[in-house]
């Protein structure tokens, strides 16, 4: 069974937020909320300025999941991260525990009151029937189910953003790699922000603290 994952190419992302349009348009999502958003870092910096969509990522362990008091995520065999807006309390928690940020609340009212919770289904819709209105009105359009792929991704005009079976955008996204390290762009060790988060690859590991050291650490 495929496993569905998003892959967003930041060397091929120009920030022109068509994937936001359609998944808001196709899936008729409230005002408020944005399913998918693409963030900028560095705006305005020549050669460093790199933008990313992102959305529900659908995560193996998802933190949404594990933190949900009433228990309304679920997780499909596609491995599509889904929730159930008739147990949906709106209590925020997995907005809160989402890295992404990609659980909202459907803010109604003129003082914006809490309601439901909403997010990225993968336009794989809900627990009802594939198809009907009730899905349809809830989650939005249910692609899988008619055999395509999430229309954000199907919209890129660069091919930045690529949703699908797993493996198969993994090669995908190797591939294109692998071509831009041949060119002598940067090497593959980089691709992932490694030497960002960790440093060099050949930099010493960073030393344990002593126990000593730590207030109040037992020895």
């Amino acid at each position: 069974m495929a496993r569905m994952k998003f892959i967003c190419d930041t060397e091929r992302c120009i920030e022109c937020n068509g994937c936001v349009t359609a998944c808001k348009n196709d899936n008729e999502v409230p005002w408020g909320v944005n399913r998918r958003r693409v963030v900028t870092v560095n705006d305005g910096i020549i050669g460093k300025e790199k933008s990313i969509s992102v959305a529900c990522m659908h995560c193996s362990d998802a933190p949404c999941m594990a933190v949900c008091p009433v228990d309304c995520f679920y997780r499909t065999d596609e491995g599509v991260v889904l929730h159930d807006k008739d147990i949906c309390i709106g209590c925020g928690y997995c907005s809160f525990a989402c890295p992404f940020g990609a659980p909202q609340f459907l803010s109604s009212g003129a003082f914006g009151v809490r309601s439901k919770m909403d997010k990225c289904t993968f336009c794989s819709g809900g627990p009802e029937a594939n198809g009907s209105v009730a899905e349809f009105e809830k989650y939005g359009r249910n692609r899988l189910a008619e055999g395509k792929l999430p229309l954000c991704a199907e919209m890129c005009s660069t091919k930045a953003l690529i949703g699908g079976d797993g493996d198969v955008i993994s090669s995908i996204y190797e591939k294109r790699v692998s071509i831009r390290e041949a060119n002598g762009r940067y090497p593959s060790r980089d691709i992932f922000g490694w030497s960002t988060a960790y440093g060099p690859m050949d930099s010493p590991a960073p030393k344990p603290t002593p126990a000593d050291k730590i207030p109040g650490a037992k020895s």
